[in-house]
């Protein structure tokens, strides 16, 4: 996401090299240059100019440290009011109040509502440790309710029953009077699209507004929608006193100005983004590490939360003891290993929060997450035996991996030095080598070439 403007601003700031201080002549081009990107990003002009206006502020005769040059100086700047922009610090959902508590959700259709719905059940579940019920107030989208319901029952969360033919306020109702009921904590409630904004959607949506009293109104926009997100948030907020925001589609290929816009449009923060379409794809929004990975450092803290969150500790220890102990690293290790790092989202989810030089370095190796898919089906098609000992795997057995798994016996041959470099890596960690271990690094992961 705003890939161009990364590249804009690093280029911006090769040209302030060898200035002792960042005056108004000197970063006029570099402004221009972050203007254009902005624009280009779909970020609202308001919001350009309020922008441009703020950093050209904070930025002017402000001495350039010995330890920073100019460009970096001024990266900064633009660093901190890109935070503040997107509302400085996280915003956490507020659920205290007598459960249960009501979350609404508001927005477009096919913006991802459903969805979102669901993610954030998942969430709210899982972290908060709340009982929550899903209530489709849609009568309009044909499966809306369906879809719902195999959401929740996929997750494992209590979903109320309710029918297209009855009203969304009785509906609305009936299910805040059953999750009062059976003690549930949080009502998730969604409510139906429309393909643009009018009269009738604003006028239900007001009405399911008043009657539950909702904790939290969270307004559902598509990241890819552009300008048009901004006219829409508008909408929603002159008729709804909106506490959130959550963006959905973080990780399509739009340029994504509305993450920037859409905050300062509405007054509301952005408390979720949609990262990806699996049920764990919703990340809390932190402004200033989205700025950071907008300014190509990468997001590292978000990194190490989802290992801390995905990893399965035990596993990871039993790993360390078992390689200590010389006991060797096998193929169901190996297998292992990839099953953690598709937990935390494969290769390319990894690749997001890197710092910018580091993450073009790995993308220059080629990652292929279907590549990884294939490492996973050939060693399933071995035997125990063949995992535990590889050196087993002879002509034939590979001729009968390769076949089992679909693939060429090449790819069988490939996978076979990718581990065996990844079982030196190993036994080096085992003897304290550990920068002879980086250097062999790029070559040990699936998936890269």
């Amino acid at each position: 996401m705003l890939d161009n403007l990364t590249q804009r601003l690093g280029r911006a700031m090769k040209a302030l090299r060898g200035e002792a201080r960042l005056t108004e002549n000197n970063i006029q081009d570099a402004l221009r240059e972050v203007r254009l990107a902005l624009l280009e990003a779909d970020v609202a002009l308001p919001v350009v100019k309020q922008f441009i206006t703020a950093v050209r502020d904070k930025a002017v005769g402000q001495e350039v440290l010995s330890s920073l040059s100019p460009g970096q100086a001024l990266v900064g700047v633009v660093q901190r009011e890109l935070a503040a922009l997107m509302g400085g610090a996280a915003a956490p959902l507020n659920l205290a109040t007598t459960p249960p508590a009501v979350i609404l959700l508001a927005g477009l259709q096919g913006s991802g509502k459903t969805t979102t719905a669901a993610k954030l059940a998942r969430r709210v579940r899982d972290e908060a440790r709340k009982k929550v019920l899903l209530v489709s107030c849609d009568v309009y989208r044909p499966a809306a309710m369906d879809q719902l319901e195999t959401l929740a029952k996929e997750l494992g969360i209590d979903c109320f029953a309710a029918t297209p033919d009855a009203q969304p306020l009785t509906i609305a109702r009936a299910a805040l009077d059953w999750a009062r009921r059976h003690y549930h904590d949080v009502l998730i409630v969604d409510t139906a699209g429309r393909l643009s904004i009018d009269e009738a959607m604003m006028r239900e949506i007001a009405e399911l507004h008043a009657a539950l009293n909702p904790v939290e109104t969270l307004f559902i926009v598509d990241a890819m929608q552009g300008q048009d997100a901004v006219n829409t948030a508008s909408a929603f907020g002159a008729a709804l006193p909106l506490t959130g925001i959550v963006l959905t589609k973080l990780d399509g290929d739009a340029r994504g100005g509305a993450a920037l816009s859409v905050r300062q449009v509405t007054g509301a923060p952005i408390k979720f983004a949609g990262v990806s379409e699996k049920l764990n794809g919703l990340e809390v929004f932190h402004p200033d590490r989205m700025a950071s990975r907008i300014l190509g450092m990468g997001d590292v803290l978000s990194l190490v939360e989802e290992a801390h969150k995905q990893v399965d500790v035990e596993e990871a220890q039993k790993l360390a003891r078992k390689v200590k102990s010389g006991r060797g690293f096998d193929l169901d290790d190996f297998k292992a290993q990839i099953g953690q790092m598709r937990k935390m989202g494969g290769m390319q989810g990894l690749l997001d929060k890197l710092p910018g030089e580091l993450a073009r370095a790995a993308q220059a190796t080629q990652v292929d997450e279907r590549a990884i898919g294939r490492l996973e089906a050939i060693i399933n098609s071995m035997t125990p035996a063949e995992r535990a000992r590889p050196e087993l795997l002879k002509a034939s057995r590979k001729r009968r991996v390769a076949t089992g798994a679909g693939v060429s016996v090449q790819e069988v041959n490939r996978l076979l030095a990718q581990f065996e470099q990844a079982q030196k890596m190993m036994k080096m960690v085992a003897k304290g080598g550990v920068q002879k271990m980086l250097r062999g690094l790029r070559g040990g992961f699936p998936g890269l070439r």
